[in-house]
C-alpha cells in the first residue's frame, strides 16, 4: 500500500522545513532566516518504529492572501491538507499566539483531519514552559519541540505513529497486479490507458495536465485482474504549477509506491529529458518493476528502433534491466505488447531463487573477479540467499560490508542476472557480517 501522508502546515518563518530537515535526518529542504523560502511542497519519506509515511512540508500559509504567489501557497497548502492523513501545526514559542496562527487553527478544524500542534524553537525549559498559552488555539494539547536541537522531536513522532491510520488486511485470494502509468505532461498516458481498455475511461486533452488525480480503473486481462492507475504528469519541481497541479505530484508518487510494476510513458518526438530521468530515478529509488513505453512512434519519422533503444541505454543506465515497449496509443499500434510484458516482469518480481545455486553463481563471479580490497584487507563472501521477492531482495554475508564497493555491486548483479533473469525490476542487496541480523 501506498504511505500514509504527513503534512507540515504553518505561517512563514516558524521553521518547517527545519522540522522536516531534522525528522528525515538529512538536509532536504532549503532553509533561510526569511520568510517565503518555501513555495513548491517540499517531501521525505520517513521510518519511525514500526511505521513509515511520507512526510511534506508546505509554504508559509496566509488565509487571506496578500500577493498572487500568497495564494498560490494557499491553493498548495489547502491540497495538501485534503491529501494528508495527519497534519503537524507548527507555531513559533517565540511569537507567542498571534491573529494568523488562529486562523489556520480554524481552517484545520474545519478539516476534520487528525492534528498535533507543535510549539517549534523551545530551546530550553523556560521556552517549554511557555507552549501552555497555545491552548487557547484548541487543538489540544501543544508539544513543545525544537526543530533545529531535536528536542521533542522523538515524542513527535510518536504522536504521528499513534495517529496514522492502521494498514489494511493483506489481500486474500487472487492477487491484484498493480500497474501505474506515469510520465512527463502530455506524453499519453490518459490515451494509452484508452487503448488498453479499449474504451474512454479516461479524459483525452492536449492540454498538458489534464488528469489532476490518480485514476484507478480494475482491468480484466485474461481473466488475471489488473488495477491500472493513471496519474497526472510529474514535472519538475521549479515548473509546478499552482494549488492542485502541485500537489498532483503527490498523488503520481503514491501510485508508484502502491504499483508492483510502473509504465513509464516517453515521448518519441522529444526522447528523455532531465525529468523523464527524474522520474525513472524515483521508480529506481522506489524498486518497483518498470517498463519503458515509448509512445508517439507513429510521429518519430526520422528514428529507428536500434538507435533509439542504444540512446535510451545510454542515457538510462541505472535502468538497463528495462524492457522497452514501442507504441502509438492514439493508433493503437503496439498497445497489444504493453500488458504482456506487464505480467512478465511482474512474474519476475515473484521469483526466488534457491540458495544453492545463489552460491554457485556468487562464488563463480568470485573465482573470475578480484574481490575489493582497502589497504590489506580483502573482501571475503561467506555466503548469499535471497531473502525476499517482489523486489528480488539478497542478503551477502561478508567479513566486513565497508569493502563493498559500488562498481563490485553492480559486476555481482550483473552475474545473478545472466544466469537468473529478472527482467524489469531493480534487485535489492544488502551486505551482512556474519551473525547479524
Amino acid at each position: 500500500m501506498s504511505r500514509p501522508i504527513v503534512a507540515i502546515v504553518g505561517r512563514q518563518n516558524v521553521g518547517k522545513s527545519t522540522l522536516l530537515n531534522r525528522l528525515a535526518g538529512k538536509r532536504i529542504a532549503i532553509v533561510a532566516d526569511m520568510p517565503g523560502t518555501t513555495r513548491d511542497r517540499i517531501f521525505a519519506d520517513i521510518a519511525w518504529q514500526d511505521t513509515s509515511f511520507t512526510l511534506v512540508d508546505t509554504g508559509g500559509l496566509e488565509v487571506r492572501p496578500s500577493s498572487t504567489i500568497a495564494q498560490g501557497v494557499k491553493e498548495q497548502v489547502q491540497v495538501a491538507v485534503a491529501e494528508a492523513d495527519v497534519i503537524i501545526f507548527l507555531v513559533d514559542i517565540e511569537s507567542g499566539v498571534v491573529p494568523a496562527d488562529l486562523e489556520i487553527a480554524q481552517m484545520l478544524r474545519r478539516s476534520d483531519k487528525p492534528v498535533i500542534l507543535a510549539a517549534n524553537k523551545s530551546d530550553n525549559p523556560k521556552r517549554e514552559s511557555e507552549a501552555v498559552e497555545f491552548y487557547e488555539m484548541g487543538l489540544g494539547e501543544p508539544l513543545a519541540i525544537s526543530a533545529y536541537h531535536g528536542r521533542g522531536t522523538a515524542e513527535l513522532l510518536d504522536r504521528v505513529g499513534a495517529l496514522l491510520p492502521i494498514p489494511p488486511e493483506p489481500e486474500t485470494g487472487a492477487k491484484i497486479v498493480k500497474l501505474a502509468i506515469v510520465g512527463r505532461p502530455n506524453v499519453g498516458k490518459s490515451t494509452l490507458l484508452n487503448s488498453l481498455l479499449g474504451e474512454e475511461r479516461a479524459i483525452v486533452d492536449k492540454t498538458p495536465g489534464t488528469t489532476h488525480d490518480a485514476t484507478n480503473t480494475l482491468l480484466d486481462f485474461g481473466g488475471q485482474s489488473v488495477i491500472v492507475i493513471d496519474t497526472a504528469g510529474i514535472r519538475r519541481r521549479g515548473r509546478w504549477g499552482k494549488g492542485v497541479e502541485r500537489y498532483s505530484v503527490i498523488r503520481a508518487l503514491r501510485a508508484i509506491d502502491e504499483a508492483d510494476v510502473v509504465l513509464l510513458v516517453l515521448d518519441a518526438t522529444e526522447l528523455l529529458t532531465s525529468q523523464d530521468e527524474h522520474i525513472a530515478g524515483y521508480i529506481q529509488q522506489a524498486a518497483k518493476g518498470v517498463i519503458i513505453v515509448v509512445n508517439k512512434w507513429d510521429l518519430a519519422v526520422n528514428q529507428n528502433m536500434t538507435e533509439t533503444n542504444r540512446y535510451i541505454r545510454k542515457k538510462l543506465k541505472f535502468m538497463s534491466y528495462a524492457p522497452v515497449v514501442y507504441t502509438s496509443a492514439k493508433l493503437g499500434q503496439g498497445v497489444d505488447k504493453v500488458m504482456p510484458q506487464a505480467f512478465e516482469v511482474y512474474q519476475e518480481r515473484q521469483k526466488r531463487m534457491p540458495t544453492t545455486e545463489v552460491n554457485d553463481v556468487v562464488q563463480q563471479a568470485v573465482t573470475a573477479h578480484n574481490l575489493p580490497r582497502k589497504g590489506k584487507k580483502q573482501l571475503k563472501i561467506l555466503y548469499a540467499t535471497q531473502a525476499e521477492i517482489n523486489p528480488p531482495t539478497f542478503v551477502f554475508f561478508v567479513n566486513d560490508p565497508r569493502l563493498i564497493h559500488f562498481s563490485y555491486q553492480h559486476y555481482l548483479e550483473n552475474k545473478l542476472r545472466q544466469s537468473f533473469g529478472f527482467a524489469g525490476t531493480p534487485l535489492r542487496f544488502v551486505f551482512k557480517t556474519r551473525g547479524e541480523q
